[in-house]
């Protein structure tokens, strides 16, 4: 294990981009992580946790800690001094304004906010990269919320919630984008109107180039003249 020499002085951000192993380590400053997109897995002094878009992380002075995501994972880090409100690990619900600060992001007001912030009980993370892969190969097929519920081994109503939570979008509507996303991929490649349909999901031409000119208002054949 690596230990970084003391550096910080005053709250400072950055957005950092996560990807494979990264090795444990530990610093004499705190570290808290707010996740914006994907999932990063961690293990703080021995016990197991993540940060997704859901929650924030506090990683306290001094604590050993190494990090894993599957798929890239896009985490806006705080690093800040150590004090006595920061000196546990804690999870917490981010203030909805940090997602949308950007470049006017304040770390220190962002300390002062945490500390009010209320907790969050550790839980099952949902698997994004594993549901994406798995509509993926099948989108031709009927994907309710139920099916996908299942596939997290939660009940419909809670894998409605917590996916609305994480992403946004209702879990039909997620369906729905990535079917689209897919038709368009494929229309590029010259595969006919039909054949897309067929393999997203669609029960004919018409209903995708319906769905695509009201969702992304293009038609199949202005995808293919701009390819």
């Amino acid at each position: 294990m690596s230990r970084l020499p003391v550096s910080v002085t005053q709250p400072t951000a950055s957005l950092r981009r996560y990807m494979g192993t990264y090795g444990a380590h530990a610093h004499d400053y705190v570290q808290v992580l707010v996740g914006l997109q994907g999932c990063l897995q961690l293990e703080v002094d021995g016990r197991s946790t993540y940060v997704d878009a859901t929650c924030a992380l506090v990683v306290p002075a001094g604590a050993a800690h190494g990090y894993l995501a599957d798929a890239p994972a896009q985490v806006l880090v705080i690093d800040t001094p150590a004090g006595a409100e920061l000196d546990r690990v804690r999870r917490f619900v981010p203030p909805a304004h940090w997602k949308k600060a950007g470049a006017h992001f304040d770390p220190v007001a962002a300390v002062h906010e945490m500390v009010g912030a209320p907790a969050v009980l550790q839980r099952r993370a949902l698997n994004l990269s594993r549901l994406n892969a798995c509509i993926d190969a099948q989108l031709h097929t009927a994907w309710p919320t139920a099916r996908l519920a299942a596939l997290c081994q939660l009940s419909p109503q809670r894998f409605h919630a917590r996916f609305l939570e994480l992403t946004g979008l209702a879990p039909g509507a997620y369906v729905r984008l990535r079917r689209l996303d897919s038709a368009e991929r494929l229309l590029r490649t010259g595969m006919p109107l039909e054949a897309v349909a067929l393999h997203v999901g669609y029960a004919s031409a018409s209903a995708l180039a319906y769905a695509l000119r009201r969702e992304r208002g293009v038609g199949a054949r202005a995808i293919r003249r701009a390819h």
